[in-house]
């Protein structure tokens, strides 16, 4: 099996050893890893605050899902990770909002979302990752 290794052009640079975006041609599968809200000049987007972190993760999935040949439309599981269990209304509401844009005919991936202890940065409220297939529209 040949993996694919993407690194979509209006992503920034991963922030470790790994890389943003994988792809099996076999299956067709794209594997996201998880995405934080850092824009695609690496700057840290909407510190301190879950709605604008939440926009800005799901723009970075997007562009890695195009980055591979797939979309969202496409997308089979979002797993999303917060920190704080009191961001929960806000990331709802922003979530919501994001979805009537990117989902409009209301066909959404599985999700699951979880509350942790931390992410790799302290700034970082939101990390969202995505398991989708290529290819299909």
């Amino acid at each position: 099996m040949t993996v694919e290794h993407v690194q979509p052009h209006n992503l920034a640079p991963s922030l470790g050893q790994y890389s943003q975006v994988t792809r099996d041609p076999a299956s067709g599968l794209v594997f996201v890893a998880g995405q934080v809200a850092i824009d695609e000049r690496g700057d840290m987007v909407g510190v301190g605050d879950i709605a604008a972190q939440t926009v800005q993760t799901f723009r970075n999935v997007r562009a890695a899902l195009e980055g591979a040949g797939s979309s969202l439309a496409e997308t089979l599981k979002l797993m999303t990770y917060i920190v704080r269990a009191e961001d929960l209304p806000a990331f709802r509401a922003a979530r919501t909002m994001v979805f009537q844009e990117l989902f409009p005919d209301g066909n959404y991936p599985a999700h699951t979302l979880v509350v942790v202890a931390g992410l790799s940065a302290p700034e970082h409220l939101i990390e969202i990752e995505a398991v989708a297939v290529a290819g299909g529209e």
